[in-house]
């Protein structure tokens, strides 16, 4: 007989769900790499049915894990969007092998557009606007492409840090959507303030920016996995979150959870239904497991997993 019976802490915790958030968090997205999807047992256990499900590449990453990574998320019934990162794609017929893949081998018909986090190119592109200009994602009937957004700017593309040539690139994607027949939407970094958030969304609608915004939200995560990869990813003022949180002894060792700024963002967006953000991409930096148990405790019905 055990001399102590401590009761078994449940994996997730049994909270109403705020309708706000509920709302907010319904489609969301999420984001792994081949590495990371490798430790998840089975996706229906923590994904709800037809989560679109990023997979992002890094250098160095082969083409071929890429594919085997999109194949096995399509056969689990998730639409899978690869990150084509324009500087570490060799040329155009390079490009056109990487979309032939995805489409024969796993049916992908969406991807994210991107510069990619490389400050020499490796071959024949340097911005997702080029990989745009080829016109290979329309003669391959490419349903959606969606392209990067800087909430707090980008010192690799700006780097006195303004917002100029963020802002320029924002308007030729902009106006390159009446170009073509996929739906085109803003995956943006993340970023830990709601404020500023609000701020340059409602700036984009300010200047005709159409786009809709898929804003990134970082999934809970120890403080210094945060700060270590904000810092890495360039994430501008709200850092000041994190550097803020981790002066407070209180709170040092306490996982970071995204629940303030995505309460304020589903707030805000209850009361105004036209704000221009409309759905949540997670990039889970504490885990896969970690951040879908978090929507599951957060988001009631909305994030309900396909086998629950």
């Amino acid at each position: 007989m055990a001399l102590l019976n401590f009761k078994k802490k449940d994996t997730v915790p049994q909270t109403p769900a705020s309708p706000e958030v509920e709302a907010f968090l319904l489609d969301y997205s999420i984001e792994v790499m081949p590495r990371t999807a490798e430790k998840v047992e089975n996706f229906r256990d923590l994904l709800p049915e037809g989560t679109r499900v990023y997979i992002a590449h890094i250098e160095g990453t082969p083409i071929e894990d890429m594919v085997a990574t999109a194949k096995r998320l399509n056969a689990d019934g998730y639409p899978v969007m690869p990150h084509f990162p324009a500087r570490i794609i060799k040329d155009k017929a390079t490009l056109a092998d990487w979309i032939a893949r995805y489409q024969g081998e796993a049916d992908v018909d969406q991807a994210l557009l991107l510069a990619g986090g490389v400050a020499t190119p490796h071959g024949d592109f340097d911005s997702s606007m080029q990989l745009m200009e080829t016109g290979l994602f329309d003669e391959a009937g490419f349903k959606r492409l969606h392209v990067a957004g800087h909430p707090e700017g980008n010192r690799d593309i700006d780097a006195d840090g303004s917002m100029t040539n963020v802002t320029a690139a924002l308007h030729w994607k902009n106006d390159f959507q009446s170009r073509t027949d996929a739906q085109m939407a803003l995956a943006t970094q993340f970023a830990f303030d709601a404020k500023p958030i609000i701020t340059w969304a409602d700036d984009l609608a300010a200047q005709g920016i159409t786009l809709p915004v898929h804003i990134g939200i970082a999934g809970p995560a120890k403080l210094q996995t945060l700060i270590k990869f904000a810092i890495a990813c360039g994430v501008g003022p709200s850092l000041k979150v994190l550097q803020k949180r981790a002066m407070d002894v209180t709170k040092l060792l306490l996982p970071y959870e995204p629940t303030d700024v995505v309460t304020e963002l589903a707030t805000h967006k209850a009361a105004n239904p036209d704000f221009n953000i409309t759905n949540v991409h997670f990039f889970p930096l504490g885990g896969i497991k970690t951040n879908a148990t978090w929507a599951i405790a957060n988001g009631g019905a909305a994030t309900a997993p396909a086998n629950a």
